[in-house]
């Protein structure tokens, strides 16, 4: 094994926190992203579409009635 010389400990804390955080943040993505699909779901069992999916007659963005 290298030499981490006299800040081993630090050095060695800094990348376990670093990895710490980052499978934190992968997990809270995923979970995120299962929490979104469940509510993306829902909405699409009530009949909610979205815009881009409605028909033509629409109108667009930023029109008036």
């Amino acid at each position: 094994m290298m030499s981490l010389g006299p800040h081993a400990n630090f050095i060695i804390a800094s990348y376990a926190l670093t990895a710490l955080v980052v499978i934190a943040l992968i997990g809270w993505i995923v979970a995120d992203y299962a929490a979104q699909r469940r509510v993306l779901g829902d909405l699409e069992r009530r009949g909610v579409t979205r815009r881009s999916q409605r028909g033509k007659d629409n109108r667009a963005l930023g029109d008036t009635p």
